[in-house]
């Protein structure tokens, strides 16, 4: 699976962006598709995650604020994220695990097979 992100950039604390992540490569029935981010000098952090029957869950810290969803017409994977805090600002990665649920409450970066190459999120206060 090949995973392109993009729609990071700089944003004043409160606003919104909206990430996407072209999925290609890939011929799966059931998949989990999630975000995940990581901020220097800090491990690498879930934020959401999506089933291939729609079904979605998210971090602590995205819940309210952040919206997972996924065009499958385009295999496009999406984040819109509203509120922005200067805490969100990171490295923002998708992830993917074909033949696979997003199980459990939380999701780990050690269940994911494919990773895109990032994009950079900064909120400024």
């Amino acid at each position: 699976v090949r995973l392109l992100e993009s729609g990071g950039g700089s944003v004043q604390s409160g606003g919104s962006l909206r990430l996407s992540c072209a999925a290609s490569g890939y011929r799966a029935d059931y998949y989990c598709l999630g975000w995940f981010r990581q901020a220097p000098a800090q491990r690498r952090e879930w934020v959401a995650g999506i089933n291939s029957d729609g079904d979605t869950k998210y971090a602590p810290s995205a819940k309210g604020r952040f919206t997972i969803s996924m065009d499958n017409a385009e295999n496009t994977l999406y984040l819109q994220m509203n509120s922005l805090r200067p805490e969100d600002t990171a490295m923002y990665y998708c992830a993917a695990q074909t033949f696979a649920f997003c199980a459990g409450s939380q999701l780990y970066s050690t269940d994911f097979d494919d990773w895109g190459p990032g994009t950079q999120v900064t909120v400024s206060s």
